[in-house]
């Protein structure tokens, strides 16, 4: 029980399939209260429900900071206080340099990097304020080596400048008693990649990932628990490469 008496909030943690999810539903398993914050209301509800009484859903748009404020109230209000925050919310457009239009750059930038931003500013008083916190980022191999396999170069460049934020917002928070690291998954299978994976392509994957398979949602999960438990007490701007040994530095 890893986190027992802890509480932690989760964005974009509603789809079933989703990394979030799993993340919550491990979370609960080792002791900690839950706040899934989605876009999505009804599906942060179903899944909050899903994981028992104790746990909470609350909409949230990532990329609206006053929305941010009114989820981090909601939950220090039902909880009391926040222990961890997770920064997962994220989405992606598998498209090339010269396709990205204004929009498509504002909406991937928006909230796979300046999501992170926002959220991370609604909780970091409260944080600075019992001088604890764990704040983990979602992050992706598509950042570290120039691209993925669905994301485009503004999902790589979002995801890139998550890598910065994190190592800097943990070098200012460090005194404060606030860590801040980073995950960086490699092909995950969830609803993202689902439909779009032929056979072909899997196999051609496979070939560049020592581990010989795809990571699954519980992988990450993973991760981030270590990330939010004690056991990664002395480690902040750190991150975390979750890929098979898709990408070995």
């Amino acid at each position: 029980m890893l986190l027992e008496g802890k509480t932690a909030v989760i964005s974009g943690a509603a789809s079933p399939r989703g990394i979030g999810q799993a993340t919550a539903r491990l979370f609960a398993a080792h002791g900690a209260k839950v706040a899934i914050l989605d876009i999505d209301e009804q599906g942060a509800k179903e899944a909050a429900a899903s994981l028992g009484p104790h746990h909470i859903g609350i909409r949230c748009n990532v990329t609206d900071l006053d929305d941010c404020r009114r989820a981090a109230d909601s939950a220090i209000t039902a909880f009391g206080q926040v222990d961890i925050l997770l920064n997962n919310a994220g989405i992606t457009q598998p498209v090339k340099t010269m396709e990205i239009d204004e929009a498509s750059w504002r909406r991937i930038v928006d909230v796979n990097l300046t999501g992170v931003l926002y959220l991370s500013q609604a909780f970091i008083p409260h944080m600075r304020s019992r001088r604890r916190g764990s704040i983990a980022c979602m992050s992706s191999v598509s950042a570290q080596r120039g691209g993925g396999i669905f994301g485009g170069p503004h999902y790589s460049a979002a995801k890139a400048g998550v890598l910065g934020l994190a190592k800097a917002m943990a070098r200012e928070l460090g005194p404060d008693g606030i860590r801040v690291n980073c995950v960086t998954p490699g092909l995950i299978q969830t609803d993202i990649t689902g439909g779009k994976l032929t056979d072909e392509m899997r196999q051609d994957i496979l070939k560049g990932i020592p581990l010989n398979r795809l990571g699954d949602a519980e992988d990450v999960a993973g991760a981030y628990l270590f990330l939010a438990s004690d056991l990664s007490a002395y480690i902040t701007g750190a991150v975390i490469d979750v890929n098979g040994g898709m990408l070995i530095h």
